[in-house]
């Protein structure tokens, strides 16, 4: 949930919004050349200890951000004197609710610079973390620490949304405290090309989903879920959560999204930079706009603070943003980039997959959409299965990603990022499967499972 989008310089965040194409202004502020086109990659990882395999408190956490702050950059941040963060010129770790550690990554010119960034950083907390006695998992969902077991992180924002959590469905605080996912930040070059990104996204989500499905377990137990963390998202909040419905319709654009995010509910704002909570008040960014709240009026910052509490498969801030894969082993962690960058960053991966999925009413996308995180490639597809589609799209992506490669927009073949879902295809079998067949034993021998399936190490592919 870290925001992680360049900047443009002049922002005039304190500015009034007086009118509706200020919002819309905003958000096309993230739009580049074809030529500046790059890549994010945000990657967030569950902390646990290495002998029990329960989350760690945030003591243990922090001494950690001790110990890597001043390294490669990195600087502490605090909020009313708690160590909550790194920041450095170009990328930053932050913490989730429950602990979870995430690095948004900097903002590349293509996926062998993220990769490379990544593996920095894996360096750094390996190092760390290994003298704490910490190891760090790509996986979607705690495996073992039950919900009321884990605490909270000291930040102003999580105290007010873990209340409010419990108000809009029954897995508000499980999102929170217990899953961790993969995002990928992505460019645009205009309005028209940012809503068909926007479209083409969201429809992959389903396929998303099934094919980077990595969280099966929930306190011990197989949960009936191969990406339980997606069943989770989908009982936290309507209101922000999962699909934007405006956009799986004909003719739909850039104004439905905003018109969405600005009757979603406000969490807080922010003034002197503390939080002012807003969650009793049921206050929508439309009727602030309108309102206002006591002596406070919405400005621009407000907006790109509610945007970052905006939680759907897609969004923008003002880059794109896909949300939908779980926390991956890391060699897995790049094939989501590649995945999303070879179909948006290619006329023939849009065109693909707005002619397999583009056709499909707003009823029968729902479906396959909540049939993808419980069933995975078996999940039913007009005659056949997900898995025939993933197939075929896995195999456009990396035609975009070497034709990419071809006219210079990347220093290297970035396909062979895709290479590691091959098997899986192959074998007709997602990580979450693979972990389900290997998951018995006590919980010494679970453990030694889940370091092999999802454990960061020093020799898990660093060069692939």
């Amino acid at each position: 949930m870290a925001p992680h989008a360049r900047t443009t310089a002049g922002d005039k965040l304190s500015q009034l919004i007086t009118n509706q194409q200020q919002l819309v202004d905003f958000l096309l502020r993230g739009a580049r050349p074809q030529s500046e086109w790059g890549v994010g990659l945000e990657t967030e990882k569950l902390v646990v200890d290495r002998y029990t395999g329960e989350a760690v408190d945030y003591q243990r956490i922090s001494e950690l951000l001790k110990r890597l702050d001043g390294i490669g950059g990195w600087e502490g941040m605090y909020e009313q004197g708690s160590l909550i963060g790194l920041q450095g010129k170009r990328s930053s770790v932050t913490l989730e609710p429950g602990g979870q550690l995430e690095l948004s990554g900097k903002f590349c010119c293509d996926i062998l610079c993220s990769w490379r960034d990544l593996n920095r950083y894996r360096r750094h907390i390996l190092t760390m973390g290994h003298e704490l006695g910490l190891v760090f998992l790509g996986l979607g969902v705690q495996p073992f620490t039950p919900l009321d077991r884990i605490a909270w992180l000291p930040k102003q924002r999580y105290a007010i949304m873990g209340p409010y959590m419990l108000k809009t469905g029954d897995m508000g605080q499980r999102m929170m405290k217990q899953t961790a996912g993969t995002q990928v930040n992505l460019d645009f070059s205009d309005e028209i090309d940012c809503v068909r990104k926007l479209k083409v996204a969201q429809r992959l989500s389903p396929l998303c989903y099934a094919l980077f499905a990595n969280s099966p377990i929930l306190e011990d137990q197989p949960s009936g879920f191969l990406s339980l963390r997606g069943e989770i998202w989908s009982r936290t909040d309507p209101d922000r959560c999962g699909l934007i419905h405006t956009l799986l319709q004909v003719g739909s654009g850039l104004s439905d999204f905003v018109e969405y995010a600005l009757d979603v509910p406000l969490y807080f704002i922010q003034r002197n930079q503390q939080y002012i909570d807003l969650t009793n008040r049921r206050l929508t960014f439309r009727q602030f706009i309108d309102q206002g709240y006591a002596a406070e009026q919405a400005t621009l910052q407000d907006w790109n603070l509610h945007l970052s509490t905006l939680f759907p498969e897609i969004r923008l801030r003002p880059q794109l943003e896909v949300r939908s894969a779980d926390s991956l082993p890391p060699r897995y962690t790049a094939a989501v980039a590649a995945f999303y960058k070879g179909l948006l960053y290619s006329e023939e991966g849009l065109t693909r997959v707005e002619s397999l999925l583009g056709d499909l009413s707003p009823e029968d996308f729902r479906t396959l959409y909540r049939a993808s995180w419980k069933d995975g490639f078996k999940a039913g597809f007009q005659r056949g299965t997900l898995l025939e589609i993933i197939s075929d799209l896995v195999a456009v992506a990396k035609s975009g990603l070497q034709i990419q490669f071809t006219r210079g927009d990347s220093g290297g073949d970035e396909s062979r990022f895709l290479n590691v879902v091959d098997e899986l295809i192959a074998r007709r079998e997602t990580l979450a499967e693979r972990l389900l067949s290997a998951w018995s034993g006590d919980r010494k021998e679970k453990m030694k499972v889940l370091l092999k399936h999802c454990g960061y190490a020093e020799d898990s592919d660093p060069a692939l």
